[in-house]
């Protein structure tokens, strides 16, 4: 238990913070297993109300991929992915945009309100703040050519329209956004969320972008959780991705984060969602606990 004297050292701590992103705008990522534990899907939703309420602009992007699948499955769909895409085919562009916009963005935007918020959920399509054309994923046959793989309704941003979003911040909302985009015969499509939420922090010139994970980070030593690289400069990244030490999933992370970076965001955080309060831990503290990557 925190004695009052430790009580007020954190607020202390985090003066300059509060009074350094005052009237700020940070766009938020929200994804992976900080959606799925309601204690930590909590812990997240009480971070943005508090930044809120502390004069910072937050703005939720939010996956979904877990409900997706799961009621894909209800159906007798099966789920496949390609490249860690989801091929998505017309029926299941419709369940894509029923779970994202239909379930989920109405949840989260429920229990902001609820907390003590006061939230405004939004789809890509509303305003046609996303617009996007059909994505192709290149894949390697069995011969060892390449081709390029139809993997359906996945789509790849190609403008944003962020007045919508301007406007719901103006007025004193937070905006969660569901990652579904408009094509240009005003079809669907199904948005990577990281990328979508990256887009949007350059659109916005937002001072900030946070993409909550299921890991610590960036590791020097992927065997080593104490490795964590706290801050990482964007030109040391493609030496990184060479050598290994940023791989897998974390690859396209990284690089949402310097496509955000070089659309003219100040500074990207990739934090483990699975810690409570990770956002304000990142974001009021003097250490921190992710990895930030900056220009």
């Amino acid at each position: 238990m925190s004695t009052p004297l430790e009580k007020a050292a954190v607020l202390v701590e985090a003066l300059p913070y509060i009074k350094k992103f005052y009237g700020r705008t940070v766009v938020i990522k929200y994804g992976g297993h900080a959606m799925l534990s309601q204690s930590l899907k909590e812990a997240v939703l009480t971070d943005v109300v508090l930044m809120k309420f502390v004069g910072m602009h937050p703005v939720l992007v939010h996956g979904g991929g877990p409900d997706i699948t799961a009621m894909l499955k209800r159906v007798g769909k099966e789920s496949r992915f390609v490249g860690g895409l989801r091929v998505t085919d017309e029926e299941t562009m419709e369940i894509v945009e029923m779970v994202l916009v239909g379930k989920i963005n109405k949840g989260i935007v429920a229990q902001l309100n609820r907390i003590g918020g006061q939230a405004v959920g939004l789809s890509g399509k509303d305003a046609s703040l996303y617009q996007a054309k059909k994505k192709y994923h290149r894949i390697r046959t069995p011969e060892g050519n390449e081709e390029m793989a139809d993997i359906g309704f996945v789509g790849e941003v190609t403008r944003v329209n962020p007045e919508i979003v301007s406007t719901v911040i103006r007025e004193g909302y937070i905006p969660v956004i569901a990652p579904v985009a408009v094509g240009a015969s005003g079809e669907s499509y199904n948005v990577n969320a990281d990328y979508a939420a990256g887009r949007l922090a350059a659109a916005l010139n937002a001072d900030k972008l946070i993409i909550l994970t299921d890991v610590e980070g960036i590791l020097a030593d992927r065997n080593n959780p104490s490795s964590l690289i706290s801050v990482l400069k964007a030109d040391d990244v493609p030496r990184l991705i060479e050598e290994g030490k940023i791989d897998g999933g974390m690859i396209p992370k990284v690089e949402c984060c310097l496509d955000a970076l070089s659309g003219g965001v100040w500074t990207t955080h990739i934090l483990d969602g699975r810690v409570p309060h990770s956002i304000l831990l990142e974001v009021f503290t003097d250490k921190g606990i992710g990895t930030m990557v900056e220009k």
